[in-house]
């Protein structure tokens, strides 16, 4: 075994090779548990290269019951998450593509419970690391519960369910130390990235500002895979569902998410908790982008690759109702821990495409239930439970709470009439789209799901310049944590297929080679709905803190209270003690916040109204206050004492900082305009 010291001075290539192989080095060939040597483990067998997966691949089957049942009790994946009850209402009735009924009739509200969450950490790990977001949504319909089990990106890192497993345990701790928790900065996920480059437009998502959302209430969910649309008459259309924030989609910065992680691990939770108990909702429009059959192979990427999204300039989004968060759990285990999604949870009128991811996770999902909720009742769990009767002839197992009455549990049956008897599509019965399926059984992908790169580069095409050196940022953080320098090298020439400014940048960062300009991708066309900086922008409940001391100028701070508190911005009142806070005039302002409880990191904007009383101690840590905030690129206002510790800052005062020269209802005007401004990114070049 090689030792600490021997790890730390392993310089060359073959000592850091054999540092990172196990002891049991002999290489092996790949075999089922039952010992049977595989010839395939990455493709699944579908019935032709673009057709659905068959039930009959035992090697799937296998791999991914081992892989659902992996975890006791939490979930393997999406362990860490929050939830909220709601309704969805309908804007317009989409009867023309679909059959649904609770997206028929724009005077029904449909209740939802929607489950946000990250997907790598343990239910104990923190809200805001770089991560992939769950964006889960019940609806409890008249026809059955529809579950749209969404995510924060459009699409995903691999093609086929048959690797779920492997990108997991890759980017899970590393079994040998169960490190790092909640992160994907260590060698084995780099490494699968490098080996699995149909990862590459995942990867730039995941190192992009998206992977670090502001909040819930402010971030985007996508279904991912194209489903059908299925109406009256049989005709089918291929949708993709979107979520987009009423608030726009926002993000934390990088150094802000790491602070955050400590100061407040439930940060994203806390603000959705809160905002629904202020009556702030969270709410969201729901989009669809629909497609003709006709039109499946007008593009230029398969739709059916979950690699890929389509973009929204060539397939408008379609918004077509809204959402509205209202409600907090009333008991987090029974409701956010025992809720139970599944993609193949469908009502009639909307059906499944053979998109392989989506064919697999179909498998997937009841049988990682199955374990995790003990046994095949979990349907009766009340956050689980369907709002419309259900009859069947399902029976016992652990945990069944239905007592059903009577002799029969079968069918065909005389016994009891035949009852509960099927109904027949025409009367709301399911009836699966009858696609024309040809080809060989075989375990191989259509060649149209071969280019990996153009939309990993159409992303990058698309950031704006503070986005673009965020996502280098990015690599530079997560790829420099990688102790294995072929991996760094690996992974600077994989993304030097995206871009070569890209990835020029980031090898400059870990010190590795530079790869030839000549393979980057060719794509210049952009989306600009990719970038964050077209989202809508509004100071309503932005959190601002107000930093007073005894001595404060009372007139114009209550004043400005009022005017921001008029235009839905949150005020929290933040002093170096708790309790009443006296102003000048004697009159009082009561401080819920310290410099001891929190930090710049917890609010989206600063003022600093300062107090004649305030001692060095005070003025010390405003100025901490202060600093932190003008880094993280915030609004910052500053009157009377707060004027003169900025100014002893020296920092410059024309980006986003409001100077009180003014009434107190125009500085108020001034300093809520910056606030819906979020960012001032131009600070990073002063």
């Amino acid at each position: 075994m090689i030792n600490e010291d021997k790890k730390i001075n392993a310089n060359s290539k073959n000592e850091q090779l054999e540092y990172f192989r196990s002891a049991d080095s002999e290489d092996k060939e790949l075999t089922t548990n039952q010992g049977v040597k595989l010839s395939e483990d990455e493709e699944s067998l579908t019935a032709g290269e673009r057709g659905p997966t068959l039930m009959e691949d035992f090697h799937f089957r296998e791999k991914m019951t081992h892989f659902d049942h992996e975890r006791i009790p939490e979930r393997v994946v999406h362990a860490r998450g929050f939830s909220a009850h709601g309704e969805f209402e309908l804007y317009e009735s989409m009867k023309p593509y679909t059959k649904a009924k609770f997206l028929q009739n724009p005077n029904v509200k449909t209740p939802v419970f929607t489950r946000f969450s990250t997907v790598v950490g343990s239910r104990g790990s923190k809200d805001t690391p770089r991560d992939v977001r769950g964006f889960a949504t019940k609806f409890y319909t008249e026809e059955g519960n529809f579950d749209l089990v969404a995510n924060n990106f459009p699409i995903f890192f691999i093609q086929d369910g048959m690797k779920f497993p492997d990108v997991v345990h890759a980017i899970k701790p590393e079994p040998h130390n169960e490190m790092p928790q909640a992160s994907g900065a260590h060698d084995t996920f780099w490494d699968w990235v490098s080996q699995n480059q149909e990862s590459a437009h995942m990867v730039m998502w995941l190192m992009s500002d998206r992977a670090i959302p502001r909040s819930f209430r402010m971030m985007e969910g996508f279904g991912v895979h194209a489903f059908r649309f299925v109406n009256d008459e049989g005709k089918a259309h291929f949708v993709k569902f979107h979520w987009k924030p009423v608030l726009g989609t926002h993000s934390l910065v990088w150094d802000e998410a790491e602070k955050l992680g400590g100061k407040d691990p439930d940060f994203n939770r806390r603000d959705l908790w809160e905002s629904i108990n202020m009556g702030n909702y969270a709410e969201y429009e729901l989009g669809v982008q629909i497609l003709e059959e006709k039109e499946e192979f007008n593009f230029d990427f398969d739709i059916l690759d979950s690699t890929k999204l389509w973009p929204e300039e060539d397939v408008p989004v379609r918004i077509i109702g809204k959402m509205t968060l209202n409600r907090n759990v009333d008991n987090v285990f029974a409701e956010n821990e025992q809720v139970a999604f599944h993609v193949g949870n469908v009502v009639p009128g909307i059906d499944f495409t053979n998109d392989p991811l989506l064919q697999t996770r179909l498998f997937s999902y009841t049988d990682t239930q199955l374990l995790r909720l003990g046994g095949p009742n979990f349907h009766e769990i009340p956050i689980n439970r369907p709002v419309c009767p259900f009859h069947n002839n399902q029976r016992d197992g652990f945990h069944r709470q239905t007592i059903n009455k009577g002799q029969v549990s079968y069918r065909n049956n005389a016994l009891a009439g035949n009852s509960p008897h099927t109904v027949d599509e025409k009367n709301g019965g399911f009836a699966h789209y009858q696609e024309k399926i040809e080809g060989r059984k075989i375990q191989s992908r259509s060649k149209s799901f071969e280019d990996h790169f153009s939309q990993a580069k159409l992303f990058w095409n698309s950031m704006s310049n503070a986005e673009k050196q965020h996502i280098i940022d990015g690599f530079s953080f997560e790829v420099g944590k990688v102790q294995y320098k072929p991996v760094q090298q690996k992974i600077v020439d994989m993304f030097g297929k995206v871009d070569h400014g890209l990835a020029a940048a980031i090898a400059q960062k870990l010190d590795v080679s530079v790869p030839p300009a000549n393979i980057q991708s060719k794509v210049t066309k952009a989306s600009p709905a990719l970038s964050q900086e077209n989202t809508p922008k509004l100071a309503e409940t932005r959190k601002t803190a107000v930093i007073i001391s005894d001595g404060f100028n009372g007139a114009e701070v209550k004043k400005v209270i009022e005017n921001l508190q008029a235009a839905k911005v949150q005020v929290a009142i933040l002093s170096d003690r708790l309790g009443s806070i006296t102003a000048d005039d004697n009159s009082t302002l009561k401080a819920k916040h310290t410099f001891l409880t929190d930090s710049s990191v917890a609010f989206d904007a600063v003022y600093i109204a300062g107090g004649m009383k305030a001692d060095k101690m005070f003025e010390k840590k405003a100025k901490m206050f202060m600093q932190e905030a003008f880094d993280h690129f915030k609004p910052i206002a500053v009157s009377n004492e707060g004027e003169q510790w900025f100014k002893e800052k020296q920092l410059p005062s024309k980006t986003g900082v409001v100077i009180n020269k003014q009434q107190p209802d125009d500085f108020s005007k001034q300093f809520i305009d910056a606030i819906a401004a979020h960012r001032f990114w131009d600070r990073s070049i002063l």
